[in-house]
């Protein structure tokens, strides 16, 4: 008789959501996770009064108020809009694109004028069926905001001269007539005022979580454990990529703590130009306008510089590579996961999906309707 109803393989929020929904409907559930921490990617912690996004930027959107209700549950949320600036070689523009953009760019004051200088970029070029991304985004916005704030951040992103990667992935990009700088078009955003790891805390309390375990390391003990399993790490790694790997980008953070008030007046600022080596670089205490949880405002700093690169097996996986060849590997995954009768796989790794994080806990309550008896 197993001793558990769920293993949950993962406490990040597809697992922890999934565990919560499992013990609201009585059924014993024990979590682990390989890490020393819960909250997967989410992780956050606080130093010297500032809440750190230890994996890189957290904002919560969302337009589903099932979801939006649902964290709300469990944190109380700030009012954050993410509202990030690309650098150009000092140049500094507003993202998404958008009508203080375009006036930083041509001098443009009406929608109207940004929409012919578009239109007529877009025509010059010439493009009618775009072979790769550099095309495709010549031809949805013109070559200058192409060459200044996509070129050098895509390649740099993703490792490969954009004339090298799939148009795919860039099927359409957010150009605003407007001048609004909110990053996203979502009615409910924020950030959780005790941060991301007290969020998911909340959802795992009264839950047993076991930290520092490898499942592969017991398998066989694992497995015994629960008459079910959540495997919610890379599917790959379940079969022992019998099938071959799945290919991830990566990202390396350096941190810096700065005696300084304010290093670059914003939360986020992107470097478009292929010469700075980073992608980004977050100012985590404007997650939090600058105050700490009492308030007060913080007089020093904390940056981290993001840095794109190819992952490799025993790393930590962030974003999937979703070209033909890595989504045809991963559906032969799939395949034989369906077989499996003991154990269910879900969440960005398991389903070698990206995620928003709406996407994961709406994902995970989909999941947990279809899955918990």
């Amino acid at each position: 008789m197993a001793e558990f109803d769920y293993l949950v393989v993962g406490a990040g929020l597809f697992g922890a959501v999934f565990a919560r929904e499992a013990k609201e409907r009585g059924k014993k559930v024990l979590v682990i996770d390989q890490r020393n921490h819960i909250g997967g990617n989410v992780y956050s912690y606080e130093k010297n009064g500032i809440m750190v996004h230890h994996y890189g930027a957290h904002i919560f959107h969302t337009n589903n108020e099932e979801v939006w209700r649902y964290v709300n549950r469990f944190s109380e949320f700030n009012r954050f809009t993410n509202s990030p600036i690309a650098n150009y070689k000092g140049e500094i523009y507003s993202l998404p694109f958008n009508m203080y953009t375009f006036n930083r760019m041509w001098g443009v004051i009406r929608p109207e004028e940004a929409k012919e200088k578009i239109e007529a970029e877009r025509k010059a070029a010439g493009i009618s069926e775009p072979k790769n991304l550099e095309e495709q985004a010549i031809s949805l916005v013109g070559r200058e905001i192409y060459e200044k704030l996509i070129k050098g951040y895509t390649k740099k992103q993703w490792g490969r001269d954009c004339k090298d990667l799939p148009a795919s992935i860039i099927k359409r990009l957010p150009v605003r007539l407007t001048y609004d700088n909110n990053y996203f078009n979502a009615l409910y955003q924020g950030i959780p005022k005790a941060g991301y790891t007290k969020l998911v805390e909340n959802i795992l309390s009264d839950i047993p979580v076991e930290l520092s375990q490898n499942f592969f390391e017991n398998r066989e003990m694992w497995m015994e454990k629960a008459e079910k399993i959540v495997f919610t790490g890379p599917i790959d790694a379940f079969y022992e990529y019998s099938l071959g790997e799945l290919e991830y980008r990566k990202v390396d953070f350096v941190v810096e703590e700065l005696p300084i008030e304010n290093y670059q007046g914003n939360a986020a600022v992107n470097y478009t130009d292929e010469e700075s080596p980073y992608t980004r670089i977050i100012e985590h205490k404007w997650f939090t306008f600058g105050k700490d949880l009492e308030g007060k405002d913080i007089p020093s700093t904390i940056i981290s510089k993001e840095y794109s690169a190819e992952w490799k097996k025993g790393e930590e996986p962030y974003y999937p590579v979703n070209d033909e060849k890595n989504q045809a590997l991963y559906q032969r995954y799939k395949t034989l996961s369906e077989k499996e009768e003991k154990v269910l796989f879900g969440g960005r790794l398991g389903e070698y999906k990206y995620y928003d994080m709406d996407m994961v806990i709406a994902s995970a309550l989909d999941f947990s309707q279809k899955h918990i008896g």
